[in-house]
């Protein structure tokens, strides 16, 4: 008896880096000029070059005073620069000023990952990205962070739109997940060796996640020394 065949072109489809055809990507209102906010190059790389290969015009927006504690800042603040420079996409380094960061997730210590302090950080970076380009002639922007699988993107475009709407810029929710884009994430992390950062950022996702590796008999996160391919940082020595 015949059966059913089952079609096999999904899983015949091949969205690696060195297969895969870049569409070219508009923004929502043709837009003209973008802002991205960037959390780290990781997550940033695949956006980055995808942009580029639809010729946005898009600025990287670096500001994350949760990234705790300041040497880990550093670190991931040089590669995102590192990568920009790769690709001539110019960079805005911001102020790390964790102490509003602080304060404005006071009494949120103890929320979980993905819970009300991880809104109050979204909303914290969005607002300042939306403000920078209200200020500074861009008319669209977005972020790199709801690449990540270990985010909840409703909550991050939820506090995209909410936080540039006072400043009449929409923000671009567009899904960099699909079409392979977790999955390139990590594949151009490879090929840039890119640091490998353990946790997600704050004092907070790092305390968490050592109980998580401690009550499992694991080694605490060892920072500054992880590296996707066992690449090497160059840190400069000046100054």
């Amino acid at each position: 008896m015949g059966g059913i065949k089952k079609s096999k072109k999904m899983s015949q489809l091949d969205y690696s880096l060195a297969s895969y055809k870049r569409p070219r990507l508009s923004t929502p209102n043709a837009e003209k000029k973008l802002l991205l906010h960037s959390c780290c190059a990781p997550c940033a790389g695949e956006v980055m070059e995808a942009l580029v290969a639809s010729d946005i015009d898009t600025t990287i927006f670096f500001y994350n005073p949760n990234i705790h504690p300041i040497e880990e800042y550093e670190i991931r603040k040089n590669e995102n620069i590192r990568f920009a420079k790769k690709l001539g996409m110019p960079i805005v380094d911001v102020d790390y000023d964790r102490d509003e960061w602080f304060q404005r997730t006071k009494g949120q210590e103890n929320e979980p990952e993905r819970g009300e302090r991880c809104s109050t950080c979204f909303d914290m970076r969005f607002e300042r990205t939306a403000q920078y380009a209200a200020d500074n002639d861009f008319d669209l922007i977005s972020s790199t962070l709801g690449i990540s699988r270990w985010k909840d993107m409703d909550q991050i475009n939820a506090s995209g739109v909410r936080s540039s709407a006072p400043y009449n810029i929409p923000y671009w929710d567009f899904n960099w997940r699909k079409k392979g884009g977790s999955s390139r994430m990590l594949e151009l992390s490879k090929r840039e060796g890119f640091y490998q950062q353990e946790y997600c950022g704050c004092v907070y996702s790092l305390r968490d996640s050592n109980r998580w590796r401690v009550s499992r008999g694991r080694e605490k996160i060892k920072r500054g020394i992880k590296f996707y391919q066992e690449a090497k940082l160059e840190v400069s020595q000046d100054g």
